[in-house]
C-alpha cells in the first residue's frame, strides 16, 4: 500500500523467525547522475550514515548494535539501500533510524569533508592503486556510449567528488531521498497492524517533494565489434568480453541468465570444463549477468595462463561459443542450469533481508508480483529458447571485447 505522501510500503509477515528487517530503497543509483557530476549517489550511501535530522553522527550504528541489531547501505546503478536487522521487538528503532534521515541529513560542512576525502581514497585504492582494479572504469565506456551504465557506482572521476559543494548535496538530497522516490519493507516476525501504525507514525510527516523525472538516454543498438587493448602493470594478461542483453524486468532477461549459467557458472560449465580444466588456457574464467534494470550486459572474463595471449583466449571462447549456437544444448544440460538456478532463488528465501530486498526491487519495476513469477519464468524455458537467445545476444556485432595486457617486462 501506499501512504498518503507517496511512500510505498509493503510487509512481509513470517513468524518463525525472531528477526525483523527494515528495508529502504530509493530509485537514485549512478544512472541517476549527470555525465560531469557522478558519484554522488555512493557519497550519500556515506553521509546517510554521518547524521540526520535527529540523530547525531554515529548514531545510527551505536543504537542499532546496542539494540542487538546491524545495519549497512549499498550504491547500485539503478538504486541506493539501507536496512537494519533487529530483534523484533526492536523494530521501532529501525523505523525511526530511516524515517530520521528520510527526513533530513545534519549537512555538516565537516561532515562533507571527511566523506569527500573518504570517498576519493576509496575510488584510489579500490579503481586505480590495485591490479585490475580499473578494468571496468575502462570497459563501462567501450560498451556503453551514451546510457549512464558508462561509469561505476563510484563515479567517472574523483574529481567530481573533490569538487562537490554543500549545494550540491543538498540539491541532490531533496531531489532523490524523498518518501515518493522510496519503498519501505518490513518483513519478519511482525504483527500488520502494529507496522501500519508504526510506519505512519514514523514516515506519514515527512513531505513529499515534486519528483524530477530523468529522461536516461537509452544505449543505442550496438552494429559492430568494438576492441580496446590496455596495458598495465598488472601479474597476467586478462580478457572481458560483454554481449548487450535485455534488462532485469524485460522479456528474455530469464532466458540470457541461464545463457550465462550455462557457458560459466561454476566449474562444471562449459567454458571452465573446456578451457580451464581441459585446455588449460585460463586460470579463472567465468560468466555472469550485470542484472541491471535498463539493458544490461552478459560478461564473460578471465585470466590467462603465462604464454597465451588475450587473442588465443578470445578466440578459444569464441570457439566455445559458437558450439552452442550450432549444436544447442541437451535436455540434462538445461536441467542441471534450471536446478542451480532454482536452489539459488531457495537458499536467498532464507533469509528476511533477502526477501525484503527481492520485494523492494520488484516494486521498483512496478509490479511487486514478479517474486512470485520469478521460478516459472526459469521452469518454463525450453532448450530452444536458450539457443535462439544464444543467437540474439551473442552475435559478434553485440560484442565488446578488452584485452588486459600485462606491460612487457624490462
Amino acid at each position: 500500500y501506499a501512504l498518503s505522501n507517496g511512500m510505498r510500503v509493503i510487509l512481509a509477515p513470517d513468524r518463525s523467525v525472531p528477526v525483523v528487517s527494515v528495508y529502504v530503497i530509493y530509485g537514485v543509483g549512478a544512472r541517476s547522475e549527470e555525465k560531469g557530476r557522478t558519484g554522488f549517489a555512493h557519497l550519500f550511501e556515506h553521509m546517510m550514515f554521518q547524521g540526520s535530522a535527529n540523530a547525531p553522527k554515529g548514531q545510527h550504528f551505536k543504537v542499532v548494535e546496542s539494540n542487538g541489531g546491524s545495519l549497512n547501505g549499498s550504491t547500485h546503478p539503478d538504486f541506493t539501500d539501507y536496512f537494519e536487522v533487529l530483534p523484533s521487538n526492536k523494530l521501532a528503532v529501525g523505523l525511526w533510524l530511516e524515517s530520521d534521515r528520510m527526513l533530513g541529513l545534519s549537512f555538516d560542512p565537516k561532515v562533507l569533508e571527511v566523506q569527500r576525502k573518504v570517498v576519493v581514497e576509496e575510488f584510489k585504492q579500490r579503481y586505480l592503486n590495485q591490479p585490475y582494479g580499473d578494468a571496468w572504469l575502462k570497459f563501462r565506456p567501450l560498451a556503453y556510449k551514451i546510457h549512464p551504465y558508462q561509469w561505476a557506482t563510484i563515479g567517472k572521476d574523483p574529481s567530481h567528488i573533490e569538487h562537490a559543494t554543500m549545494d550540491d548535496v543538498r540539491n541532490f538530497f531533496y531531489t532523490h531521498y524523498i518518501p515518493n522516490n522510496a519503498v519501505l519493507v518490513v518483513a519478519g516476525k511482525v504483527e500488520v497492524d502494529q507496522v501500519k501504525k508504526l510506519a505512519e507514525e514514523w514516515f506519514g510527516p515527512i513531505p513529499s517533494r515534486p519528483k524530477k523525472p530523468r529522461q536516461i538516454p537509452q544505449e543505442p543498438r550496438q552494429t559492430q565489434k568494438r576492441f580496446l587493448r590496455v596495458e598495465a602493470g598488472v601479474p597476467a594478461d586478462a580478457l572481458y568480453m560483454a554481449w548487450h542483453m535485455p534488462g532485469r524486468f524485460d522479456s528474455g532477461y530469464h532466458a540470457a541468465e541461464l545463457v550465462s549459467d550455462l557457458l560459466g557458472r561454476g566449474e562444471s560449465s562449459r567454458l571452465y570444463t573446456r578451457l580451464v580444466k581441459e585446455k588449460e588456457l585460463f586460470t579463472t574464467l567465468s560468466s555472469y549477468v550485470t542484472g541491471t534494470f535498463d539493458p544490461g550486459l552478459l560478461v564473460v572474463s578471465g585470466r590467462l595462463k603465462n604464454g597465451i595471449t588475450p587473442a588465443q583466449g578470445e578466440e578459444a571462447v569464441q570457439e566455445v561459443i559458437q558450439e552452442l549456437l550450432d549444436k544447442g544444448i541437451a535436455e540434462k544440460e538445461l536441467a542441471k542450469v534450471k536446478n542451480q538456478m532454482l536452489m539459488s532463488l531457495e537458499f536467498e528465501e532464507v533469509e528476511v533481508l533477502n526477501r525484503a530486498i527481492n520485494l523492494a526491487v520488484a516494486s521498483l519495476s512496478g509490479n511487486t508480483q514478479l517474486v512470485n513469477l520469478e521460478r516459472d519464468y526459469y521452469q518454463q524455458l525450453t532448450k530452444e529458447d536458450l539457443q535462439e537467445t544464444a543467437r540474439q545476444v551473442l552475435a559478434e556485432n553485440n560484442c565488446s571485447v578488452m584485452h588486459y595486457c600485462a606491460t612487457p617486462q624490462a
